[in-house]
């Protein structure tokens, strides 16, 4: 169902050092919130994670767990900033869970599991999971109609996690249309190389992801958690995604020199790809407050 592990580390394993090249300092790989027209990746990606730490709630004394939690930015934010006293991630990627490891931050541990199966007795305060949802469901089993069924599991095992009355910051990246046919029959010149620069993110970069629909994400909330604020952050992503691709192609020469061509013009088409998707309304991305139920 979804990715897989090896699934996951074709998505990110390339190396943590090639990441850390176009990446912001802290190795956020998710949508940043930019609150100025000047504002530097690397404070929009605190803007991000504070307003998801303030969803969740997370404070002194309090416990969270980040789903999803990829190279560490959320734990360690939510512990040396939030001052959280246990803050714990989950992800799939062992080198992901091996570099947060390594960094021995205080009052943090990583897992390298599957959320879905990963079993603990463990309640917590709060939740925050940064466009780890992606990774459940594929694309097969959405054209089955098995999405929000799949959705509605993640969502109830997020519930069974927490204590009565914990908040959650909750955040998605979107597929809001597909490109379609003309009326009159045949594909665009334009809209035919979007189908093949989809699919190539999909199948080399993101294998078995599938980004959910918003609807199919409101259906699968309920009856387990209820939404309070909502935000769509579709120019956001777009302008984090540019920053990517622009960072990207300034170590053009080094990354073809340590990791290929292959790697270079990969990452290049797919970035460029992620640029126009959200320019032209194909995604869009999401922010939700949650509120657990009962």
């Amino acid at each position: 169902m979804g990715s897989s592990q090896a699934d996951v580390e074709v998505s990110y394993d390339v190396s943590n050092e090639f990441f850390r090249l176009w990446l912001d300092e802290r190795m956020n790989y998710t949508c940043a919130v930019f609150e100025s027209p000047d504002q530097s990746l690397e404070a929009a990606q605190l803007n991000k994670l504070r307003i998801l730490s303030e969803y969740a709630k997370a404070g002194p004394g309090t416990s969270v767990l980040d789903i999803g939690c990829g190279w560490g930015a959320c734990v360690e934010y939510l512990a040396t900033t939030r001052k959280v006293d246990r803050a714990v991630g989950i992800t799939l990627s062992r080198a992901m869970a091996a570099e947060v490891n390594q960094r021995n931050i205080p009052g943090v541990e990583c897992i390298a599991s599957d959320f879905m199966q990963w079993e603990t007795a463990e309640q917590f305060d709060g939740l925050v999971s940064i466009c780890m949802i992606d990774h459940l469901c594929s694309l097969d089993e959405a054209r089955q109609g098995k999405a929000v069924d799949i959705y509605r599991r993640y969502f109830e095992k997020c519930w069974r996690l927490t204590k009565p009355g914990s908040s959650f910051g909750f955040q998605a990246i979107l597929r809001n249309r597909t490109p379609k046919m003309r009326p009159w029959g045949g594909l665009a010149a334009d809209t035919r190389k979007d189908l093949e620069d989809f699919s190539f993110s999909s199948k080399e970069i993101f294998p078995n992801g599938l980004n959910p629909r918003l609807d199919e994400l409101i259906q699968a909330i309920n009856p387990w958690w209820e939404v309070k604020t909502l935000h769509t952050r579709r120019e956001h992503y777009q302008r984090t995604t540019a920053e990517w691709l622009r960072r990207l192609r300034l170590n053009e020469t080094t990354i073809r020199a340590k990791w290929g061509d292959k790697v270079f013009e990969d990452y290049d088409r797919y970035l460029s790809t992620c640029v126009r998707a959200f320019d032209i309304h194909y995604s869009s991305l999401v922010q939700m407050e949650l509120q657990r139920i009962g």
